[in-house]
């Protein structure tokens, strides 16, 4: 069990089959976050109001006060 290449029943060799991340991920990913960070910033520059409800567009009122906002009690 214990016995060098016990592991590797077929003899293959192990650093032959694998890729280095660099030349052949680390473009791959920056691509797709450079695409989402293109996507969000169009999203908050030119659309910043697009998810927001409605009613926070409506001007304030600073002489009204709405009618559920009352104090819990009176002295």
């Amino acid at each position: 069990l214990h016995q060098y290449g016990s592991t590797n029943p077929l003899g293959v060799n192990a650093q032959s089959s694998t890729l280095a991340f660099g030349p052949y991920f680390g473009p791959k990913d920056l691509l797709g976050v450079l695409f989402l960070a293109l996507f969000f910033s169009v999203l908050v520059f030119f659309y910043p109001d697009l998810l927001g409800h409605p009613d926070n567009l409506i001007p304030a009122n600073p002489y009204s006060t709405p009618q559920h906002i009352v104090p819990e009690w009176y002295f």
